[in-house]
């Protein structure tokens, strides 16, 4: 099920906290619905703007990024859902598959494709909640801009927003301009 939005200007703080909370809702529903691994898909995108034709274009990669995964592995998909909101686009699969094998596979494709840094996508385990990449070995994310870990950067706001929102561009724009 696809649900669309017109594009919209800046969104509020409390508008963020709800979507997110939304978010968290749907996820445990399917959780506890289905008993399986949930992966949840949004963007990386600084500042108000959370919904443009860039970023838009961005959810659609990454949409055909992690569909190919799923389809690849043979991983059978209970559920697919993708929402595109003021707020940012949004995606969930319930996979019934092992939730760390996805996580792994899953931050494997954050890391190598060019815009991967671009996407977070969680795995929920039904049991256990969310996988971490370092429970899995793996490393924190970096900064977009310097090699500090990025949540760091992000609460300290080390770096101009207008600054991370150019570098969030530039990689979607080098993407789309490669061809």
């Amino acid at each position: 099920m696809t649900t669309q939005t017109p594009a919209r200007p800046g969104v509020s703080l409390d508008a963020l906290l709800a979507a997110k909370d939304r978010r968290a809702l749907r996820q445990a529903d399917w959780l506890k619905h289905y008993q399986q691994p949930v992966i949840s898909l949004t963007l990386v995108t600084p500042g108000e703007m959370k919904d443009s034709i860039r970023y838009r274009n961005t959810m659609g990669v990454a949409l055909q990024a992690c569909d190919q995964l799923l389809w690849q592995h043979r991983w059978q998909v209970l559920d697919r859902q993708v929402l595109w909101l003021p707020t940012g686009p949004e995606a969930m699969w319930c996979v019934a598959h092992p939730a760390a094998e996805i996580k792994a596979h899953s931050a494997a494709l954050e890391q190598t494709h060019p815009l991967g840094r671009l996407w977070d996508i969680d795995v929920i385990c039904p049991q256990n909640g969310p996988v971490g990449r370092q429970s899995l070995g793996g490393s924190q994310r970096r900064c977009l801009l310097c090699d500090e870990p990025a949540h760091a950067c992000s609460r300290s706001r080390r770096h101009p927003q207008a600054q991370v929102i150019a570098r969030v561009e530039k990689l979607i724009d080098d993407w789309f301009a490669r061809d």
